[in-house]
């Protein structure tokens, strides 16, 4: 791993974290181009990297994250399942990070969900966080654990789980940042602790490398963010699912046609 693969890298997570299109799916294919995904110090910086772009959640939220308890039982209560699941299926998840087709196949259906979601969800009633109960709460991050799946989105499933929920788009998009403080801080700290685990030792410019990445991804992050909250109020979703639709479904041809996207 070299500065210029920090560099897309931390720009990829900044600008696709909070956008309904998988930033998970979207680092394993730039690693696997990039011939870096078999370095095990990749793979824990695409997450480590998560906790630069949770910061500009914080930042830029920063009132509502402190404003009352019940802000922070309702995240804890929406991150509950992931945090079960995980530790559950935590070698299965891993087996699937390997898996690039797994990421062409779930970016095309979740594509498809996209374009009619709008459709599917058009009646919301709750349009503020302390207006979501504990069950909503709950149910939201069911929906959350769906994206342990590659290619599925954090972020699109528990933007569609609050909508279910009769969340308008907004409201939505807001709680499943707020969620992924949590979830992200929790997947970040996993990783770091299996990295120390397995003997694995940082140097320098590793330290450095998650410096850089951090920053930048904090960076393009919080652009992304104002960005994304402006266009959904506008849009809707249907340009995420066509984009969507169009990448996995080239994935799935270059695979099928016999190029490598191994991932390791």
């Amino acid at each position: 791993m070299n500065i210029i693969h920090v560099i897309i890298l931390s720009i990829i997570e900044g600008i696709t974290e909070f956008l309904p299109i998988s930033s998970t799916g979207h680092m394993i294919l730039a690693s696997s181009v990039m011939d870096i995904a078999s370095d095990p110090f990749v793979k824990l910086f695409t997450i480590a990297i998560q906790l630069g772009a949770i910061l500009s959640v914080v930042v830029l939220y920063y009132k509502r994250f402190f404003k009352s308890l019940n802000f922070y039982y309702k995240l804890f209560v929406a991150f509950l399942p992931a945090a079960i699941f995980g530790l559950l299926f935590s070698k299965k998840i891993d087996q699937l990070l390997e898996s690039a087709l797994t990421v062409g196949v779930t970016m095309f259906v979740g594509g498809i969900i996209l374009l009619f979601v709008d459709k599917w969800f058009n009646k919301p009633v709750v349009t503020e966080e302390k207006d979501i109960s504990y069950p909503k709460a709950f149910i939201i991050g069911l929906f959350q654990c769906l994206a342990m799946i590659p290619g599925t989105s954090r972020s699109a499933a528990s933007i569609v789980g609050g909508m279910a929920q009769k969340l308008t788009r907004t409201a939505a998009a807001e709680f499943s940042f707020f969620l992924a403080v949590p979830t992200m801080f929790a997947a970040t700290a996993k990783k770091l602790w299996d990295f120390h685990k397995e003997g694995h030792v940082f140097t320098g410019d590793e330290i450095k490398f998650l410096a850089i990445g951090n920053i930048i991804a904090f960076v393009i992050a919080m652009l992304a963010i104002k960005t994304f909250i402006t266009f959904l109020e506008k849009k809707g979703f249907k340009l995420f699912g066509w984009y969507r639709i169009v990448l996995g479904a080239i994935i799935i041809v270059l695979i099928l046609s016999g190029h490598d996207l191994k991932t390791v």
